[in-house]
């Protein structure tokens, strides 16, 4: 007697026609890096965090050049020998 499938037939048949074998095996790998199998990739973790960091490099920056051009045009302000 065989043993009985694991996964049945049309599980197999849909995820065939439904999934691309790229993306499946992005997936896989995916999963291998968040169980610590694979150092050669970000975990899912590691990804929002660096995702997080970035947006909030970019809002620093934009508020350094708020402060530059705000700090510039008071200092122009208070300096009553500067020619303007």
């Amino acid at each position: 007697m065989a043993a009985p499938r694991k996964y049945s037939l049309e599980l197999r048949e849909r995820a065939v026609r439904g999934v691309h074998p790229e993306a499946l095996r992005g997936w896989i790998r995916q999963a291998e890096a968040d169980a610590g199998e694979r150092d050669d990739r970000l975990t899912t973790d590691e990804r929002a965090e660096l995702v997080a960091l970035r947006k909030e490099n970019v809002q620093l920056k934009r508020a350094n050049d708020v402060l530059r051009t705000a700090s510039a045009f008071f200092a122009a302000q208070l300096d009553p020998t500067r020619p303007r």
